[in-house]
């Protein structure tokens, strides 16, 4: 009698549970993704109000 292969005696479940890390990098990465997409908006939200109020002193001052 041949033994059985190792990956034959694993559950198709434990493979797909873990695989490999690129599945947990997501669990960190998307976070870090989402933070920075809102830094960016608000960032640029800063920076066009600035813009708006230097035009406008600028109005003001003619």
């Amino acid at each position: 009698m041949l033994p059985t292969p190792l990956l034959a005696r694993v559950p198709a479940w434990a493979v797909l549970a873990h695989q490999g890390g690129w599945d947990e990098i997501l669990w960190v990465m998307i976070p870090i993704v989402v933070m920075v997409g809102l830094l960016r908006v608000a960032a640029r939200r800063v920076r066009n109000n600035a813009d708006a109020a230097s035009d406008a002193r600028d109005v003001g001052a003619e």
